[in-house]
């Protein structure tokens, strides 16, 4: 098998997986996708692939439903700050040191796995809502420009606000759509897509929206707690294994 091939294999295995995750509990897609091809490529080349697949799978997502505006109004200073940090730090994902770069993102994935698995929540008071959102925001900027990956902190910040359950599938929506096109502007301006395979590009959409029909159709058969358990234990093992490969 040669290298096109190989790659091809590589993204479509990553992004059904990764898909099939998001359509089972409705999040997951970057995380399991770099997650997993930053095992075989560079995470500039890893994040090149995922921008199109996360930006158009959370497109839907944020417009369905009647709160897009109230949750925009909201959650804008949120944005602003992970427009900010994403285009502040992105060298480290696009630069030379992708070493540095495949680290960070082992370690955001071990942190991300271990909160999921001790289930810790958070409360935030509406009142410090106006200071602590767009420092939340700059936070999740900067590790998604090191790393490819916009959950933390921003999930545990927008789950930890007083909103219905409408409402924060509608604010996840919303910020992974913006993180995503922060991310696309930042690996564009470093030429991240030059080194992409328009083929490639076009194998993760594909997957990527196979996987959400495929989860999608599985979601009531399978234990929600088993199946969690099952994602945070299997993102952490890929995580350390990034971090010791780095050390």
């Amino acid at each position: 098998m040669n290298d096109s091939w190989t790659l091809l294999v590589i993204v479509i295995g990553s992004f059904l997986l990764a898909g099939s995750v998001k359509g089972v509990i409705g999040m997951g897609l970057p995380t399991v996708s770099m997650g997993l091809l930053g095992l075989a490529l560079p995470p500039a080349q890893a994040a090149a692939l995922l921008v199109l697949p996360a930006m158009l799978t959370n497109l839907w997502q944020m417009a369905v439903g009647p709160h897009l505006a109230r949750v925009a109004r909201r959650l804008f200073t949120l944005q602003l700050g992970v427009c900010a940090g994403t285009w502040a730090s992105t060298g480290v994902l696009t630069g030379t040191s992708s070493g540095l770069a495949s680290g960070a993102l082992g370690a955001v994935l071990v942190a991300y796995s271990v909160t999921g698995l001790l289930e810790v929540h958070f409360h935030v008071p509406r009142r410090i809502e106006r200071w602590l959102s767009p420092a939340i925001g700059v936070a999740t900027g900067l590790i998604t420009g090191a790393t490819g990956i916009f959950v933390v902190p921003a999930v545990p910040y927008l789950a930890a606000l007083d909103q219905e359950r409408d409402e924060l599938i509608q604010a996840l929506g919303l910020s992974f759509v913006v993180s995503s096109a922060a991310l696309g502007v930042s690996l564009a301006a470093g030429g991240a897509f030059d080194k992409a395979s328009p083929p490639a590009m076009a194998a993760a959409l594909g997957a990527a929206l196979a996987g959400m029909w495929i989860g999608q159709r599985f979601r009531g058969r399978l234990d929600p707690a088993v199946f969690r358990r099952s994602f945070f234990v299997g993102l952490l093992t890929v995580g350390l294994y990034m971090v010791w490969r780095a050390i």
